[in-house]
């Protein structure tokens, strides 16, 4: 399990949070039950989770992830966190009481999102950033789950954080893709030339909405609310100045 924010940079343009909050092997140590030639018997060693259960999620979650955001979280950021999920059958739901009692503590204020529906491009780790460590990750070899592991966390922290900023702004520009395409997802991933922006110090760290498409969006919904007279679940993709996913 990974877990990221956006990169937060003060007026000079120096990192201020890196936003990687880490990542999680499902893993787990046992003793070797008989001699081998590569281990001798009681020997612990390092076994995948291979059943992903909601249970497992959670502890990950509870006991790793939320920790994890508490220690690195900015101090002039806002307290209010959204943390989001996508669809998967494992995760937990948003109303957990366990959840709730840890996310809510320490000052903090976490809420448990999930990713909208038919919206691959929402999830900025898939979005990306799983791509930037695979292609670090691939570069080495691996012989065994351990060595895996440490390859993956390795290629997680050698990351340069402005491939992250990159991935957020690019989740940015979709978000006005899909207020454009009026809450569809047909249409390709834009391509805003980030990096020569960054050379001349022109890109921002957030893309701002489209207006125009905004209220396009708005009165297509509008009109489906009023077509269909039933009330519409509706995804809020703008982020408020007191709010940070």
């Amino acid at each position: 399990m990974a877990a990221v924010a956006r990169p937060r940079y003060d007026e000079d343009g120096a990192v201020l949070f890196d936003g990687k909050i880490g990542i999680f092997p499902f893993i787990y140590e046992v003793e070797a039950m008989r001699s081998s030639k590569n281990r001798e018997k009681g020997t612990l060693e390092v076994k995948p989770i291979e059943s992903i259960t909601k249970e497992v999620v959670k502890q990950c979650l509870l006991e790793k992830v939320i920790p994890a955001i508490k220690a690195k979280w900015p101090l002039n950021a806002s307290g209010k966190i959204w943390i989001q999920q996508d669809n998967a059958k494992p995760h937990i739901s948003p109303k957990d009481l366990d959840f709730l009692e840890v996310a809510k503590s320490d000052g903090f204020d976490m809420e448990l999102i999930c990713q909208p529906p038919n919206s691959p491009d929402l999830n900025i780790l898939d979005l990306g950033f799983f791509r930037s460590i695979q292609t670090l990750q691939h570069k080495k070899s691996s012989k065994s789950i351990l060595q895996l592991v440490d390859v993956v966390g390795r290629a997680y922290d050698e990351i340069d954080n402005e491939k992250l900023k990159f991935v957020w702004v690019s989740l940015h520009a979709c978000m006005n893709e899909i207020l454009r395409d009026e809450g569809g997802n047909s249409y390709p991933i834009p391509h805003v030339g980030k990096k020569k922006l960054d050379k001349v110090q022109l890109l921002e760290n957030k893309v701002k909405p489209d207006m125009v498409c905004l209220e396009r969006a708005l009165h297509a919904l509008e009109n489906m609310n009023t077509n269909t007279q039933e009330p519409a679940e509706v995804f809020t993709a703008t982020q408020p100045n007191n709010q940070q996913q």
